[in-house]
C-alpha cells in the first residue's frame, strides 16, 4: 500500500469507500503506517470492517510486516504430549469432566517425535500440555528432564506451554534456557474470563506469564474470539495485550466440540480472526504473530498470512498418535500438516521458510 495522499479524502478520490466512510478508513490506516498508536475507536472501526475496507486493512499489515520480516515466514512444531488437565474450561475439549480417549507420551517417544519436527526443517518445538495433575504432584521433574533431552538432542528453540505453574518451576524453565513460555489470557474482560476458566484467577494466569518474561523468557500472549466477547471487548483484549510486550501475539477462533458446556455455540466467521491478526500487526509492527493451523487445517494458512501473519504453529507430523487443541483430528494424520506441505503454499504467495540463523536473530537467541 502507498503512501495515502490527503487528497485520496475528498469525494470520488478514494476508489471503493463509501464517501462517508473514507476520511475515517484512510486516517487509521495512514496512522497504522506511519507508526502511530490507534485508539479503541479505530480498532472498533477496523474490527467492523467490510468489504474494500477489509481488505484495505489486509494490504497495510501486509506492508507493515514485509517492512520489517521481508518475504520471511517461521514455522513451530506443534508436540501435545499430555492431553490430562485439572482445569473444566467451559470451551475445551480436554476440560477435566469430558469423558475422551487421553494419552501421556513418554519421554522416548516426544523425543522421537521432536527429532523428526527438527529433521523437516521448524524452527521451534512448542510443547504443549494440559495442566497434568501427575506433573503438577511430581513438580514436572518427567516435563524437565524431557526439555533437557529435546534440547540436547535437536538444538532448537523450545516452547513450553504448561498452563499456570509455580514460580519455582518458571524458574527451573528459565535455568534451563527454555526461550518461550506461552499462557493465554483468551479474554481481558474478566467477567468473560470467568465464564470461561471455571474456578481460576485472572490475575494468577496473568502473573505467571509476567514472572516468566522477568526470569528473561519471552512470552507468547493469545486472545480467541467467539467466546462471548463483544467488538468492545475485542478491542480492549487487542489494546491490552499489545502493552505487555509479548514477543508473540496469536488469536484464534473458536471452535464447538463434543462433550463441552459450549458444543452449541456457533464457530464465528473467521473474518473476525483475519481482522485480529491484522490489527495485531498495525499495533506491534516487530511482533510475531501465528498463523494457526490448528482451526481450519491447511486450507486456513492462506488467509491467515495474508492477514499479516508471519508464524505458522501446529506443524504435527503425521501418524504420530498427537493431537490438536482448536481441533483434536484436523488435517494430521493425512499429512497435511507438515513442513513441506506449508513451504508449497508459501511460495505461491511469493514467501520463503525463513532460515534457523533468520529465527534466531529474531528472538535474540
Amino acid at each position: 500500500m502507498d503512501r495515502i495522499d490527503s487528497k485520496s479524502m475528498q469525494p470520488g478520490e478514494t476508489p471503493g469507500f463509501p464517501a462517508n466512510e473514507r476520511i475515517t478508513m484512510v486516517t487509521i490506516l495512514q496512522k497504522a503506517l506511519d507508526g502511530q498508536p490507534l485508539e479503541k475507536n479505530e480498532v472498533m472501526t477496523l474490527l467492523a470492517s467490510e468489504g474494500d475496507q477489509e481488505r484495505a486493512l489486509y494490504e497495510a499489515a501486509r506492508e507493515i510486516r514485509t517492512r520489517h520480516f521481508d518475504d520471511r515466514i517461521y514455522l513451530y512444531g506443534f508436540v501435545y504430549f499430555s492431553t490430562y488437565c485439572r482445569n473444566n474450561c467451559n470451551f475445551c475439549y480436554y476440560r477435566t469432566s469430558n469423558q475422551i480417549h487421553r494419552y501421556r507420551k513418554e519421554p522416548d517417544e516426544v523425543l522421537a517425535i521432536a527429532e523428526q519436527l527438527a529433521a523437516s526443517g521448524v524452527h521451534l518445538l512448542d510443547l504443549t500440555m494440559g495442566e497434568d495433575p501427575v506433573y503438577h504432584e511430581k513438580e514436572f521433574a518427567p516435563v524437565l528432564s524431557i526439555i533437557s533431552r529435546i534440547k540436547e538432542a535437536t538444538g532448537l528453540p523450545v516452547m513450553i506451554s504448561p498452563g499456570v505453574v509455580p514460580n519455582k518451576i518458571i524458574d527451573e524453565f528459565a535455568e534451563q534456557k527454555v526461550e518461550w513460555y506461552a499462557l493465554y489470557q483468551e479474554t481481558y474482560n474478566r467477567d468473560l474470563f470467568a465464564t470461561l476458566r471455571l474456578d481460576q484467577e485472572y490475575d494468577s494466569r496473568m502473573d505467571a506469564k509476567l514472572y516468566a518474561q522477568s526470569r528473561g523468557m519471552l512470552i507468547e500472549e493469545g486472545l480467541m474470539t467467539g467466546i462471548g466477547e463483544t467488538l468492545e471487548d475485542l478491542a480492549d483484549s487487542i489494546l491490552a495485550m499489545s502493552q505487555i510486550d509479548a514477543r508473540q501475539l496469536r488469536v484464534m477462533s473458536f471452535v464447538p466440540q463434543k462433550g463441552i458446556p459450549m458444543e452449541q455455540v456457533k464457530t464465528p466467521d473467521r473474518g473476525l480472526e483475519s481482522k485480529t491478526i491484522a490489527i495485531l500487526r498495525l499495533l506491534n509492527p516487530k511482533s510475531l504473530i501465528p498463523a494457526s493451523l490448528d482451526v481450519d487445517g491447511i486450507a486456513g494458512l492462506t488467509s491467515r498470512i495474508d492477514a499479516g501473519a508471519n508464524v505458522v504453529t501446529s506443524i504435527i507430523p503425521p501418524n504420530t498418535g498427537l493431537a490438536g487443541v482448536a481441533q483434536n483430528s484436523m488435517d494430521i494424520d493425512d499429512g497435511s500438516r507438515t513442513v513441506e506441505g506449508v513451504r508449497i503454499i508459501l511460495k505461491t504467495m511469493g514467501l520463503r521458510v525463513g532460515t534457523q540463523a533468520e529465527y534466531r536473530r529474531e528472538i535474540g537467541a
